[in-house]
């Protein structure tokens, strides 16, 4: 059936429309875009949305869970996940892993595939999973469990523990590479260039982050073939006018898109305008690095791999006060850029979905455009969101 939203604001990728049509075909795809109005006929699916936006559906890649759901704890957590994200008008994800043991990983990965291939209609897209990998820095490793972490060899010693080695990690990856999006590391630990590389020519987007890098290190992991930076400013040295570090060689390599987690706590807001008119719209990626208590009350406490977090108003953090990833969900995160961070109802749109659609190379979603697919949110006055189209499909939760 032919579906028309009618009389929205349209957020296109250069323009607003007022009093739009969108109409969606019968395959899911956008159709048509129009300032015409569209009259309700029989056989059709018809929406007035006046008084409503309708954006990009929102692709988070990097969030680690939801709503007491954490992609580590159980068999069943990324399809909740799946299910559960279109309320807050995400339709693609990532979802993400702190460093873990192998069959941890192997458990992700199955359920990974499990849900790409059998995800029910109107339910988020699980778009390969983000490992937050066990290739990062110990001394900027944050809430990641220390004992997890190694280096790219089949050194068993090379670690706390020793119960397995990193290349034991990498032979789960390659079981899998199609699970597998995105991979950060941290580009000066031994070997990790080589796995840069390695990974690269394998077809994983390699991260940088959780590392003390320095700028001229930072260069080396892109030439080798990073394209992307993880949480920017986080869990990496600060940005210094005579020491600019992993940020500085970020912003300075025009072939990396960097992630800003916008939440307001983990990035200063000055800080985050800053970053994103340096990169530009093009190259910056708005994530939540939600957590299971993303869309639960402030006090609850949930799993974040092995540890126990704990929901505070600004964030989540382990018990020893350690920031262990946000609350934030993926409209909040599209509130604060245009609301409080001054950013046009465009601009957010193309950090919230077109950027990180085209990091993940889907050229089929992330902009309202005629032959893309129906993927998209519509949000109420004070944008947030009412309901969520998924290749046409309405969400219902």
């Amino acid at each position: 059936m032919t579906t028309i939203l009618s009389n929205a604001r349209l957020v296109l990728p250069d323009s607003i429309v007022d009093r739009g049509a969108l109409v969606i075909d019968e395959a899911g795809g956008i159709a048509d875009i129009t300032t015409t109005p569209i009259d309700r006929t029989a056989g059709v699916d018809w929406h007035d949305l006046s008084g409503h936006i309708v954006v990009p559906g929102f692709i988070d890649v990097h969030v680690h869970g939801v709503e007491g759901a954490d992609t580590l704890a159980t068999a069943t957590a990324v399809g909740d996940m799946a299910r559960r994200l279109p309320t807050y008008g995400v339709t693609g994800f990532c979802p993400t892993t702190v460093a873990c043991t192998p069959a941890a990983l192997r458990g992700v990965l199955d359920a990974v595939r499990a849900a790409r291939h059998v995800g029910a209609p109107g339910e988020a897209a699980v778009l390969g999973a983000h490992l937050e990998s066990n290739f990062i820095s110990p001394d900027y490793r944050g809430a990641q469990p220390v004992e997890c972490l190694r280096l790219p060899s089949r050194d068993r010693l090379d670690a706390p523990g020793g119960a397995f080695a990193g290349q034991d990690i990498l032979d789960e990856i390659a079981s899998a590479r199609a699970e597998v999006a995105i991979i950060t590391v941290a580009p000066e630990l031994d070997g990790v260039l080589d796995l840069v590389g390695a990974l690269a020519d394998a077809g994983h987007i390699v991260s940088l982050g959780h590392s003390g890098a320095t700028y001229a290190q930072g260069l080396e992991g892109v030439q080798r073939g990073a394209r992307h930076a993880t949480h920017l400013f986080n869990r990496m040295p600060p940005f210094s006018h005579r020491a600019p570090g992993l940020v500085g060689a970020v912003i300075d390599s025009p072939s990396v898109r960097a992630e800003i987690v916008c939440d307001g706590y983990h990035v200063h807001a000055v800080v985050a305008r800053t970053a994103i008119a340096a990169l530009g719209a093009e190259r910056t990626m708005a994530i939540t690095d939600g957590t299971a208590g993303s869309g639960l009350p402030i006090g609850s406490v949930v799993p974040l791999g092995t540890h126990s977090i704990t929901v505070t108003p600004e964030a989540c953090f382990l018990p020893d006060g350690t920031l262990a990833g946000s609350r934030l969900t993926m409209d909040g995160a599209f509130k604060r850029l245009v609301s409080q961070w001054g950013l046009s109802l465009v601009v957010a749109a193309r950090l919230c979905a077109s950027t990180p659609a085209a990091q993940l190379g889907l050229a089929d979603r992330g902009r309202l455009e005629v032959g893309r697919r129906a993927d998209l949110a519509v949000l109420d006055h004070d944008l947030r969101p009412v309901s969520t189209f998924i290749r046409g499909i309405l969400h219902v939760r």
